[in-house]
């Protein structure tokens, strides 16, 4: 059998160094480059030749230094005091490596993920003899508000020979043995780009609740969905992302943040910490853990970023809990696939980025979806992925091969955003495919004429679109009262429903049981407007009506009040049209 042993740096190409002499080593191997020992990957293997990517800074590497394999893949510690944490793109603590190198990461430093002197409040729910399988669930711990559930890695499995009592202890402390002698402890290790084995994956049934009325009502997540947010620079991607991280109905919540502008992650990593959970009143980053790389650091790291994330998500998942993951962006992770296929001359395909873009980004989303576990947990990870084309331009490679693999498209308009109008997703130029999978959902727990009603408002929407431009042609004078009408109740469902005051506690975000009544509203409002134009009222006389500022006013009354509200606006509209002839 080969020995392995060390390696020679031949070439180096920015993020991308040619190794000669790799004896032994495998693909996706971790190496130990140069004397700084830098962190690299095995991508491509030829004979003894290995080509690495390095996740640090190349400058000042010279041929001929070693290179070293670990013989392990790139992995992630998992375990209790993941939350509340800020990460780089190959989980390393951003503030342990503050505390050992300064403000700047210096090259070849390595700290743990996890606090190894931290004891935890273990409890067993396992006993011996008990048969164990992987990602079954060996005992808790609390962390903030949330119940960690100690688990079993993946690929081990057996009868208990012996459970630690309920008790203080770290990490490392071995907390259960197998028969096999195999010794278990609270955090275990898993490769990145493995996706975590499930028992079964399950068909969307739930929805993805964001607090976003266009979301939630016109375009629907499912949880365990995949949703990708396209939108040219300053469009609000980060913005929505951050809005439904907060407001979401996920248990957990994973930022990514991928390739992105130093100082628009800085503003992540200073407000993230800084909001207020809905859910707790506590801090939001007690059940959120955050991944920074921003784009002035290696592009290697950016690559490993995403897969970071998706494996933390997954762990937990396996614990029972429903994950949100938001990746911002995925257009910067693509561009560091395209630098490093040039570096190692590959074949470029469309735009300069590899033939197996597609692939990989395919490979990425299709981790999102709802499972049961091999522990027989049911939980579940939902991506939403923000894509930043070149110019907006919704042709380009990254988008177009998103929109093939994902079934929600929240397409953000630049000129919405230039107009205040928040969030600036674009009604016309969004889908959701999980809509039908939904509707029964929504008529059972929201309304059970909520599907007709959502269909109602987006015709209204497309009609209104529709007449914008024959106005823009000739002008409002030209057309139809009737036609009018439908220019005000778009309007109205424009500027009172679909936009929303990120400012604002109420309007923030709205429920559906919310929503609801004012889709009931706006368009009984419409119906009654248009029965009275038949019976001869003008126009001019209804958009006049006082009831339109009551309408106007209904997203700004709390949850608690809004039924009462909603009745007394729904009756007031039964008689406010009667009398208007002319």
């Amino acid at each position: 059998m080969t020995q392995n042993k060390a390696g020679v740096v031949q070439s180096i190409a920015g993020p991308a160094v040619i190794a000669n002499g790799m004896y032994g080593a495998k693909m996706y191997d971790i190496v130990r480059v140069g004397t700084e020992r830098l962190v690299g990957e095995i991508i491509r293997l030829d004979g003894n030749t290995a080509f690495v990517q390095v996740y640090e800074d190349t400058s000042g590497l010279t041929v001929g230094e070693p290179v070293v394999t670990t013989n392990l893949p790139l992995s992630v510690e998992l375990g209790p005091g993941m939350l509340n944490g800020i990460y780089d793109g190959i989980q390393r603590p951003l503030d342990k490596i503050r505390e050992a190198s300064g403000d700047f990461i210096a090259r070849g430093i390595e700290v743990s993920s996890l606090d190894r002197v931290k004891t935890w409040n273990f409890t067993p729910s396992v006993n011996v003899g008990d048969m164990v399988i992987g990602s079954s669930i060996l005992g808790t711990v609390p962390e903030f508000s949330f119940t960690h559930k100690i688990l079993t890695p993946p690929d081990k499995s057996g009868k208990l020979r012996w459970v630690a009592a309920a008790g203080e202890y770290t990490i490392d402390d071995t907390i259960a043995e197998l028969e096999d002698g195999t010794k278990l402890r609270m955090a275990h290790y898993w490769p990145v780009r493995a996706p975590r084995p499930v028992a079964k994956k399950l068909d969307p049934s739930l929805p993805f609740l964001t607090g976003m009325r266009i979301l939630d009502v016109l375009f629907p997540l499912v949880m365990g969905g995949a949703a990708a947010i396209p939108g040219p620079f300053g469009s609000g991607k980060t913005v929505t992302q951050q809005s439904v991280a907060k407001y979401g109905n996920a248990d957990i919540v994973v930022y990514v943040g991928c390739g992105e502008r130093g100082n628009e992650m800085t503003d992540v990593l200073v407000e993230f910490p800084e909001l207020v959970d809905p859910k707790t009143g506590g801090p939001l980053m007690h059940r959120t853990i955050l991944i920074a790389n921003t784009s002035n650091m290696p592009v290697a790291a950016r690559e490993a970023s995403v897969y970071t994330g998706i494996t933390l998500a997954e762990y937990f998942r396996d614990q029972g809990y429903s994950v949100s993951l938001m990746a911002d962006s995925t257009s910067r992770w693509a561009e560091a696939l395209r630098e490093i296929s040039s570096r190692l001359e590959e074949m470029p395909a469309e735009e300069g980025y590899p033939p197996y873009l597609g692939a990989k980004l395919a490979a990425f989303y299709e981790r999102a979806g709802a499972v049961t576990t091999l522990g027989g947990e049911t939980g579940a990870v939902s991506v939403i992925g923000a894509v930043s084309p070149a110019g907006g331009d919704m042709s380009e490679p990254v988008t177009q091969a998103t929109l093939r693999i994902t079934g929600a498209f929240w397409r953000l308009d630049a000129g919405l955003a230039r107009r205040r109008h928040f969030p600036a997703i674009n009604w016309n130029g969004s889908y959701s495919l999980f809509t039908p999978i939904l509707d029964g959902w929504y008529r059972a727990n929201v309304g059970p004429d909520f599907p007709e009603l959502r269909q109602r408002i987006g015709n209204l929407l497309q009609q209104e679109a529709a007449l914008q431009e024959v106005v823009q042609l000739v002008g409002p004078d030209a057309l139809q009262d009737n036609e009018r009408l439908i220019i005000e109740a778009g309007r109205m469902l424009r500027q009172d429903f679909l936009q929303q005051n990120g400012f604002d506690p109420v309007d923030a975000s709205a429920s559906m049981p919310k929503n609801y009544g004012l889709m009931q509203m706006f368009l009984k409002f419409y119906d009654q407007a248009d029965i009275a134009l038949k019976g001869g009222a003008t126009i001019d006389e209804i958009i006049q009506s006082p009831v339109i500022e009551k309408l106007g006013r209904a997203r700004y009354t709390p949850e608690g009040e809004f039924a009462a509200y909603r009745d007394n606006v729904l009756a007031e509209l039964d008689t406010t049209f009667k009398g208007v002839k002319v």
